[in-house]
This record gives C-alpha cells, sequence and structure tokens, in this order.
C-alpha cells in the first residue's frame, strides 16, 4: 500500500505542469510615441495566458529594472525569468540599474527581447546595443508593403512563415549591426522596395528584421516589426512572439 501510494504521489507530481515564468514587459517611451505600445504589451500578456506558459507584469516605468531590495511589495529582477522592451529613447535607468539588466542575461542566464523601437532606445549606453545587436537608422521606405524572406526555417520562431511573404509595416535600417554577432531569421528583400531612396545608408543591402543571439549565458530576441497595431494581431506574427518567448525563456 505504501509503495501504490508513493508511486501515486510520484505519478501526480510528474503529471503538474512546470511553473509558470514571469515576464517584465516594459513600455516606456523617452523618444517616438507609437500608439501600438499597448497592442504589443497586451499582445504578450495574452500569448501567456493563452498558454499558460507565463506571466506578465506590465509597467511604462523602469523602476523593477534593479537588484536592489524594492519595498511596497515591489519585485526586482531576481523575480522575473525574461524582459520585454517596446521601449524608445533614453530610458530613466541609473548606472546600477544598467549593469543589473546587464548581469541579468549574461550572468543570471535570463532571457531579454524587444520589439520595433527596443533597437530605438539607450544610444548613449553602448552595451545596450551590443546586446539587443544594433540601433535603428532610420526607416527608408516608412510604412510599406515589404517581402520578407525567412532566412532560419528551421528556427522555433520562424519555423511556421513561409519561405518568404508580404507583409505591411514600417521596416527599419540598422546601424552598429553585423552578422558575426546574431543570427538573421528574418530579413527584408530589396527587391520589393524602392533601393533608390535617399534614406538608405547600409550599401550591404542587408535589412535585418528579426534575428536571436546568446548574450552571455543567456538569449536575446529582436524584431522590428511592430509599428503597426495590425500587426499585432497578425496570427503568424503572433505565433511568432509566442515561440521568441518560449525561446528567451529556456521553454524548448
Amino acid at each position: 500500500m505504501r509503495l501504490a501510494a508513493l508511486l501515486l504521489v510520484t505519478v501526480c507530481l510528474m503529471a503538474q505542469p512546470p511553473a509558470r515564468k514571469k515576464i517584465l514587459a516594459i513600455g516606456q517611451a523617452k523618444g517616438f510615441q507609437h500608439d501600438s505600445t499597448s497592442d504589443g504589451l497586451a499582445t504578450i500578456w495574452k500569448l501567456g495566458k493563452e498558454s499558460g506558459l507565463w506571466d506578465t507584469f506590465i509597467r511604462t516605468d523602469t523602476q523593477l529594472i534593479t537588484k536592489k531590495v524594492l519595498g511596497g511589495n515591489a519585485k526586482n529582477l531576481d523575480h522575473f525569468d525574461a524582459v520585454f522592451f517596446y521601449t524608445s529613447g533614453e530610458l530613466d535607468l541609473d548606472s546600477e540599474q544598467k549593469q543589473a539588466l546587464l548581469d541579468f542575461v549574461s550572468k543570471d542566464g535570463k532571457g531579454f527581447f524587444a520589439a520595433h523601437s527596443g533597437v530605438d532606445t539607450l544610444y548613449t549606453w553602448p552595451e545596450y546595443g551590443e546586446m539587443v545587436g544594433g540601433y535603428f537608422d532610420l526607416h527608408p521606405w516608412n510604412q510599406v508593403k515589404a517581402r520578407i524572406v525567412n532566412e532560419q526555417p528551421s528556427h522555433p520562431a520562424t519555423q511556421h512563415f513561409p519561405k518568404d511573404f508580404f507583409l505591411f509595416d514600417e521596416i527599419y535600417q540598422l546601424k552598429n549591426y553585423s552578422r558575426d554577432r546574431v543570427r538573421v531569421l528574418l530579413k527584408l528583400d530589396t527587391a520589393s522596395v524602392d533601393m533608390t531612396n535617399k534614406n538608405i545608408r547600409r550599401t550591404d543591402g542587408d535589412f535585418a528584421i528579426s534575428w536571436v543571439r546568446n548574450y552571455g549565458k543567456g538569449r536575446v530576441f529582436v524584431s522590428t516589426l511592430g509599428h503597426r497595431s495590425e500587426i499585432w494581431e497578425h496570427p503568424q506574427v503572433q505565433k511568432m512572439w509566442l515561440e521568441a518567448a518560449k525561446w528567451v525563456l529556456a521553454r524548448q
């Protein structure tokens, strides 16, 4: 009887789903104000609830990006498994907070992912640009219907996309970006846009749209998609964010 009871308890424990992860989603905008920031934050929240894999703590300030002990039931980074940025401009981060975020990813092995203007953020902090893989450097075509090439159909975040497809969104150009430190998942097919545009600064034709990288012990995913609210409602784009979150959370 004791053996049977022990086996039953073991089976029940094994059948329980893993503990839900926790994502801190930051929507602070110190630069351009995107109407779709709410859509982005809400999408990450919704995907976590529907999948049952994580809970999302949405903030429009950066108070919780710290390793300091906070009062009033406030949680610091030790409480979270990943941080999501849909941000812009120079955020309210002091030197301790900046180091805490880098350590959260590189030393603690946690996750970081960013949408759209998450690369239009913290230009005066080069270590952030290094972590995310590049900075915004204009959007030459503004909003455009562009063909997107799926470079990595084997990656969980992009395996559901066809080899190429069209989306209508704002396509970014990047600076301080190199394939030496990132793995590009989606890129712009330059044949689908006007390459005589006077605002084009890249001479290599390499316009990455989504990419991943390992940063120390942690994982980073970035996609510059998301300027338009409709993009956040796109089923395949939502699937990308679901799988991206699972990847940075090491749920695969």
